[in-house]
């Protein structure tokens, strides 16, 4: 097969980064161009240091042509910014990790592969899920798609310091991250609209409120998000529910073991764990923030829309320690 030219706007970022260290390893894939405003002319190694004898390629002053796919890894809001000074990109296929499109704007189509992965194969533009989103729906769909969403749903989330992104702010700091975890957006956070989108997708009648506590946590990567609601059942019809459901979706899986964020740590996995307390079913799940929560999932993504196993150039392995 011939390989996937790649164009990557946004490369100097943790979301470029990441997608640069997967594709330089995908057997269908080949990087033509990464663009980055304030690396241009240099070396993608002297911003992404672990890629010293990876790859010679430098960072592009401007995005270039002949290219099968462009992957936006911009920040929010700057995407739309982008595509309307550059229109002749959407003329090839786009994927979008900004929240700029994940309303399904412009004929974006919202890139959740456990939930549209149908639209995806035959799309032309996507818009990669957030990566709370990702880990809170993955833990919610089984339940809306057999309308069991009856109350409330309750979540506690607690993401590693990549999740703020590269640009310095006080709470990325070493200096006020180590040692300290803290709340942020509590109840507000931009991905609760991405979540009801989908949620009403599968349930057309949730309307019921969605309580989310975001943390910064203390560490690099990675997510967990415990999440409970109302549920009349028992524990082994739940467990049934999200079985069926996730049959066959390669990187989601339910285990009956206790899981933790070492787990998926450099995996475009999603575990989930299920348990039943009284009328509350809660629902653990996790995920790697820059993977499954951003590039990994953006180039599993890429091969829906070229029609690849998904799980081609994604054989990522976990640090246990």
């Amino acid at each position: 097969m011939k390989k996937i030219k790649v164009g990557i706007i946004g490369g100097a970022g943790y979301t470029g980064g990441e997608l640069i260290r997967i594709l330089l390893s995908h057997p269908n894939a080949e990087i033509a161009y990464v663009h980055s405003k304030s690396s241009a002319g240099k070396p993608l190694y002297s911003v992404h240091n672990d890629l010293i004898g990876e790859t010679d390629l430098t960072f592009a002053e401007s995005f270039q042509g002949s290219v099968d796919v462009v992957f936006l890894c911009v920040g929010h809001g700057e995407a739309k910014v982008f595509l309307a000074d550059n229109p002749a990109i959407l003329q090839t296929k786009v994927i979008d990790l900004s929240q700029d499109f994940r309303d399904e704007s412009n004929g974006f189509v919202y890139g959740l592969p456990e939930l549209n992965k149908a639209r995806i194969q035959k799309a032309q533009h996507i818009a990669n899920p957030g990566c709370f989103a990702t880990a809170i729906q993955l833990a919610l769909l089984p339940l809306a798609k057999n309308g069991l969403l009856k109350e409330d749903v309750h979540i506690s989330a607690i993401t590693g310091s990549t999740g703020a992104g590269q640009k310095l702010a006080d709470t990325v700091h070493f200096t006020w991250r180590n040692n300290n975890i803290s709340v942020y957006k509590a109840f507000t956070h931009q991905h609760l609209k991405e979540i009801r989108q989908s949620l009403t997708l599968l349930q057309s009648d949730f309307s019921e409120k969605i309580r989310f506590i975001p943390y910064r946590g203390n560490f690099t990567r990675g997510i967990l998000a415990s999440v409970y609601t109302t549920f009349d059942g028992t524990l082994e019809q739940a467990k049934k529910y999200f079985s069926d459901f996730y049959q066959n979706h390669p990187f989601t899986h339910v285990v009956d073991s206790e899981i933790d964020v070492k787990l998926v740590t450099n995996t475009n996995k999603c575990l989930l764990h299920l348990e039943q307390h009284e009328d509350q079913l809660l629902i653990t799940s996790v995920i790697d923030n820059l993977t499954k929560g951003a590039s990994g999932q953006a180039v599993q993504n890429m091969n829906l829309l070229f029609g690849l196993d998904e799980k081609t150039g994604l054989g990522l392995k976990p640090v246990a320690f």
